[in-house]
């Protein structure tokens, strides 16, 4: 009954669309989308998107033009099937983790997708992007927090970008070599495109204002305390001290008076004080943020001779107080055509990113995440803003309910993340033709970073009691050259196109690291003034790639069509007798509505694709040989503790997809579905070794991953007339992934590839998936019910289970475009089903009370009865009727380790954005001296359902400078954005 409903359903909205566009046809006969549409594929070769064998979804300028982004990436979030944006909630610049069809390597930091500008492939990920070297958990141990710094995509200006093509499997990326295995982002930036040698000035500027988009659910009913009989600060007549607690299982606000903490006397109150709940002392330290960006661009072009120029000024005032970033990006790309065969183009782009403070992330005491966990509803968050005690400026904080709490305003003006980034990229490309039928290509491109980085920490901090400052230096030089022949031919109805040649890339990656344990004279940062100076020599981190490759295309008709590439390796990360290795593809496309003569007006496009493909994935530098590392005793090094394989051999990816396109009513409907199989064997990964050989780890070949999954995406104007139109785009699609195999030395047991936090595993197993989840669970009868041992609290399991996946079962968007005359309507909703993540806040504010689901149980006596039961000495069952206090309950029940009851589904639907734009006339902007002038309205994160109890459910963890999706170790707030925008063009 249930299949036959769907059936109908889908018959009404499939009937209902046809009506409508065939109601348009004979007003509009445009087609939406032309299947002449032209993409850019590997090595920036233009195709026609018919003759693709694979999927090369387009994001077109008007994406990120309008929706802006500090991360210009996150404007595709939603907008194309299969491609995951992830970031880690970890401040203003927003470090974007790009995922294609799901997760291939064991190794998390080896999934990205790569980025390709104007031809050049870019530096981005972990590897370059380093982190402060400290994981987000760690709550006592001392030491420093991850800070999000940036990564490669931040460096490029949005208002730049012509448009992305993105090549998701391995056959579409083949030709790009081992960096692409995990798919690509061709980025085509703006060139001038005026007609008849006139200057074109384009001027763009926005300004939006962030506020926290959701909150915790705080309770505001109990203060500090552990129990409800009554408070004092320090030992006073009521009795003695009980505020030196972080949790809230304290006295109920009941209009009582107690002893409290006076910021006059900086300590106990002379008099009992009103015991009452501050019900804005954590939201009320956040601010609204806020974004200003000014682009101007000039541009000018004739039958020779091309140019643009465009400058572009970010700022940012982060929500956190005090945090925040600018940003100053410069483009010029030339391109002149000396004859008729000879034709040289260049671009130039220059970025400078700019921060006095980013916000640290993660649980220790320095981030702002830990005070908002251990902050109680009893305390007025303005006993913190003087920062410093009374004649004790910057040598003693203020921080007077634990010493393990850092003052949230001495986090904010005192601990300070800075970072001065210059990135530099450019390529000039030279073409010749050498007649109709020969032609080469001669591509040189550099990418140069510089970057500084500043930590700043007072005296009298947690974990640096006499202060602390580092300085970094880090450089990291990529050189890529490529030359490329072409042929071009028709026989008759054959055609024939072949194009050849190779590259050589080099990368060569410096850091110095510079630090002052203890400063002389507070809050003087200079290395000079260290009380001991820790320098560490820089370790080098070089590697290059030389390639040969080759793409043959043949065709028939103009109906068939058929890719076969082919590239050979030769990688300085592998050893020489496995250094040079050959991956192929081949791919097709059959148009099967002109094979088979089905073109009417109602059908305009039909074709079937289908490709397979091997690439080869090499590994990281010095993973061949014995190195040293450096110690933080000067002069001295620590042996390395994994063992390298001088026998390391290439991972293999095999890439096998198919499916079909279809162009419906004048190509106003436009479907595709893809279906696609990827195998990836050999893989890279470092496992556990006996200690006795010196080495805790060493790495090996081993292990094979299975991904397989569907995609569709629709496009459709459902309506189009001379003052109206309505488009509709939509994505879906899924991913399965299994392990298949692992290392033999496991014999069948599982395998940590990584943990967070110490008490969530990421486990690999046989028939198991990449994202699974293990930890502690409760102990249940086999009804369900929770098992309680004698003390009355949960009993304690002897094992870790599954929890369940980090990521989704799928995803799916859903965007709508309406244009009433000179006024345009636009929003896009996205959102996924399933996923799991756990939560290091629910934990902590549920284990000190601080959530409104901890006032279950609470009584005046303090004391509650957990519901379960016990097991009897026969085996039995019955109910539990041990009373324990509600601190204890609740520490217990959620404590850290209980992975179970602090993991939540991340099922969620975001407004991701929506869009009202006025373009003023003609014949206003031909009086005003303009040739458009459009104000926008726009707003991104506008609305969200989701049962995920924290800030955001698409959570990751930055650790160290890895993004682990699927936990949240103190997560910042995720923005709402509302902003308004003014484009005009001379």
């Amino acid at each position: 009954m249930k299949r036959n409903i769907q059936k109908l359903i889908a018959l009404v909205l499939t009937g209902t669309v046809t009506v409508e566009m065939a109601a348009q046809q004979k007003q509009d006969t445009l087609s939406v989308r032309s299947i002449e549409e032209v993409v850019v594929t590997a090595l920036g070769i233009k195709r026609q998107d018919k003759a693709l064998g694979y999927v090369a979804e387009k994001v077109d300028s008007e994406t990120f033009e309008e929706t802006q982004n500090n991360n210009w990436a996150q404007s595709m979030e939603g907008k194309v099937a299969g491609l995951k944006v992830q970031t880690a909630g970890a401040g203003p610049l927003g470090s974007a983790r790009i995922t294609l069809r799901g997760e291939k390597s064991m190794f998390m930091d080896n999934n990205y997708a790569l980025i390709v500008v104007d031809g050049i492939p870019i530096s981005d990920g972990p590897r370059v992007n380093s982190g402060t070297g400290t994981a987000a958990y760690g709550a006592g141990t001392g030491g420093d927090l991850p800070i999000d710094l940036g990564n490669g995509l931040n460096s490029i200006n949005p208002d730049d970008i012509e448009s992305v093509t993105v090549l998701k499997g391995a056959s579409a990326a083949a030709l790009y070599g081992s960096r692409a295995a995990n798919g690509a982002l061709m980025i085509t930036t703006k060139s001038g495109k005026s007609r008849n040698g006139k200057i074109a000035v384009t001027f763009n500027s926005y300004s939006s204002f962030d506020s926290v988009l959701k909150w915790p659910d705080y309770q505001h009913e109990y203060g500090q305390g552990t129990m409800p009989k009554y408070y004092s600060y320090g030992v006073s007549p009521d009795g003695n001290s009980t505020g030196g607690t972080s949790s809230a299982f304290g006295p109920k606000f009941n209009g009582q008076y107690y002893f409290q903490y006076d910021p006059t006397l900086e300590g106990q109150s002379s008099e009992r004080q009103l015991w009452r709940p501050y019900k804005d002392n954590v939201k009320g330290f956040w601010e609204v943020g806020s974004t200003y960006s000014n682009s101007l661009a000039i541009e000018s072009s004739n039958d020779k001779t091309s140019f643009r120029t465009s400058l572009t000024y970010l700022e940012n005032e982060w929500m956190m107080p005090n945090t925040g970033f600018d940003r100053f990006n410069f483009a010029g790309s030339v391109a002149h055509q000396f004859n008729d065969k000879l034709r040289i183009s260049g671009k130039l782009n220059y970025n400078r990113t700019h921060s006095d403070n980013l916000p640290a992330t993660g649980y220790n005491n320095q981030s702002i995440s830990y005070f908002m966990i251990f902050q109680n509803p009893s305390i007025d968050l303005a006993w913190y803003k003087p920062i410093w005690k009374k004649d004790q400026y910057k040598i003693d904080q203020i921080h007077p309910f634990s010493s393990f709490i850092d003052n949230p305003y001495l986090i904010a003006y005192e601990m300070l993340n800075g970072v001065d980034k210059r990135n530099i990229t450019g390529n000039i490309t030279v073409d010749y033709q050498f007649n109709n039928h020969f032609s080469a290509m001669l591509r040189s491109g550099v990418e140069i970073l510089n970057e500084v980085r500043t930590t700043k920490r007072p005296y009298s901090s947690a974990n640096y009691l006499k202060g602390f400052y580092r300085e970094q230096f880090i450089t990291n030089q990529e050189y890529n050259n490529d030359v490329l022949f072409g042929y071009k031919n028709n026989f008759g109805k054959f055609g024939l196109s072949v194009s050849a040649g190779g590259s050589m890339r080099y990368n060569e990656y410096v850091m110095n690291d510079y630090r002052a344990e203890g400063l002389k004279i507070p809050g003087d940062y200079m290395l000079t003034n260290a009380i001991s100076l820790i320098t560490k020599v820089p370790k080098p981190y070089d590697e290059q790639v030389s390639s040969v490759y080759g793409l043959t295309t043949l065709s028939f008709d103009d109906k068939i069509f058929v890719d076969i590439t082919g590239r050979n390796d030769w990688s300085s990360t592998l050893p020489a007798a496995n250094r040079s290795f050959f991956y192929p593809s081949v791919s097709s496309s059959f148009i099967l509505s002109d094979l088979f003569s089905l073109r009417s007006s109602q059908f305009n496009f039909w074709k079937l694709r289908a490709s397979w493909a091997k690439v080869g994935i090499d590994g990281s530098p010095y993973q061949l040989e014995k190195y040293y590392d450096l110690s933080d005793i000067q002069g001295s090094v620590t042996a390395p503790s994994t063992y390298p394989n001088p026998n390391l051999k290439p991972e293999i990816n095999t890439n096998i997809e198919a499916g079909m396109d279809f162009g419906l009513l004048g190509n106003r409907l436009n479907y595709n579905f893809t279906v696609y199989q990827n195998n990836t064997r050999n893989q890279i990964i470092r496992i556990p070794t006996l200690y006795e050989t010196g080495y805790s780890h060493r790495w090996i070949n081993a292990g094979e991953v299975r991904n397989r999954g569907i995609e569709m995406s629709l496009d459709a104007t459902p309506v189009r007339t001379k003052n109206f139109s309505w488009k509709i785009g939509a994505n879906w699609s899924m991913n399965e992934n299994q392990i298949m195999s692992l290392p033999a030395e496991f014999n069948n047991e599982p395998y940590t590839m990584s943990t967070v936090a110490g008490v969530v595993y990421f486990n690999a197993e046989v028939g198991g998936s990449l994202g699974d989840m293990y930890g502690f669970k409760l102990v249940r009868t086999p009804d369900g019910q929770v098992v309680f041992g004698d003390n009355g609290l949960t009993a304690r399991p002897a094992n870790i289970e599954k929890v369940g996946n980090a990521f989704p079962k799928w995803r799916a968007g859903f965007q709508n475009d309406f244009r009433f005359g000179n006024v345009q309507v636009s929003f896009s909703f996205d959102g996924q089903y399933g996923g799991m993540a756990y939560s290091q806040t629910h934990h902590k504010m549920s284990e000190q009370g601080k959530l409104t689901h901890t006032l279950n149980g609470r009584s005046d006596t303090g004391m509650m009865v957990g519901e379960g039961v016990v097991q009897n000495p026969d085996g039995s069952y019955s109910p539990n009727t041990k009373s324990v206090t509600v601190a204890s309950y609740y520490g217990d029940y959620y404590r850290r380790a209980n992975v179970e009851t602090n993991t939540f589904d991340t099922s969620f639907i975001k407004l991701r954005d929506a869009r009202i734009a006025y373009s003023f006339p003609k014949n206003i902007t031909k009086q005003l001296r303009m040739t458009e002038l459009t104000l926008a309205l726009f707003g991104k994160n506008l609305w969200m359902w989701t049962e995920f109890p924290m800030f955001d459910p698409e959570v990751a963890t930055l650790d160290n400078s890895t993004i682990t999706p699927g936990v949240e170790i103190g997560q910042l707030p995720s923005a709402r954005t509302i902003g308004f925008q003014i484009n005009v063009k001379f």
